[in-house]
């Protein structure tokens, strides 16, 4: 009986990573088809890649996904790291009113944000791509605090406290005690905020300017009249790259994990 719900529970996660996967699967065979159908194998090729660098209208807008995602999700980190120290800081019921504040943007459709942030920005300045920075900053900050905080909350405060007490200032406390501690929470909701970043459409449509185009909003254009195969080698290196970090990450956190269960 055992084996067979060891083999049910095998064969249901089968069929969860088959659909998960075997979109992302099809998008890295087409990247190889030596052929414009999408339902007509023309042989193995690696021409979609070479071509894919001397599109400019590619490399244009990923110069433009990049440049968005990597500054907006740098300082999103930086103030979501500030505002969940800050929170931490707060008595309870002021940390539940900030909190349920920073729910909201998580709860909310992303055509209301899209739009509630075209109204602000044309009302004082004109859309562009510091307006797409900006709106990307806004809906990412929320992402990193909820990455960070339960950091924070497993953090015991009294060595902060005794650092204080040997005579460290609180800023040299900070750097030294609670920001080792914060390391793993920074990094994870900063690819959280880069990764919405680059995925993000609905809110990119609303606050871009005209001549501004990043992947998501040329994707969109091109399947009016039919998605580049380069496209499809783009998708599979960002794919891979992602993939690859992650993969990074988890081998690095493995040997440290070991090295704290050696200790102990």
């Amino acid at each position: 009986m055992k084996k067979f719900k060891n083999g049910v529970s095998i064969f249901y996660l089968a069929i969860i990573f088959l659909f998960l996967y075997a979109p992302i699967l099809v998008l890295i065979g087409l990247s190889f088809n030596n052929s414009m159908s999408r339902t007509v194998w023309g042989g193995f090729t690696f021409q979609w890649y070479a071509s894919m660098t001397q599109n400019d209208s590619i490399i244009d807008a990923l110069g433009t996904t990049l440049r968005i995602s990597i500054f907006s999700s740098i300082l999103a980190t930086i103030l979501g790291t500030a505002a969940a120290v800050g929170i931490c800081a707060m008595k309870k019921r002021n940390a539940q009113i900030m909190l349920g504040a920073t729910n909201i943007p998580l709860l909310n459709a992303d055509i209301v944000t899209g739009i509630s942030m075209m109204l602000l920005i044309t009302r004082f300045t004109h859309l562009g791509e510091a307006s797409v920075m900006v709106s990307h900053i806004v809906f990412s900050v929320p992402y990193v605090i909820f990455n960070v905080m339960p950091r924070m909350q497993q953090m015991n405060a009294s060595c902060y406290e005794a650092a204080l007490d040997l005579g460290a200032s609180p800023v040299y406390a900070f750097y030294k005690v609670v920001w080792p501690e914060l390391i793993p929470g920074v990094l994870s909701g900063f690819l959280m905020a880069l990764t919405m970043s680059l995925d993000d459409f609905t809110i990119t449509y609303f606050t871009k300017g005209a001549g501004v185009n990043t992947l998501s909003t040329m994707l969109y254009t091109e399947l009016r009249k039919g998605i580049q195969p380069e496209l499809y080698a783009l998708s599979t290196v960002l794919f891979l790259l992602a993939f690859g970090m992650l993969f990074l990450m988890n081998v690095k956190k493995e040997p440290n994990q070991n090295r704290k269960e050696a200790k102990a």
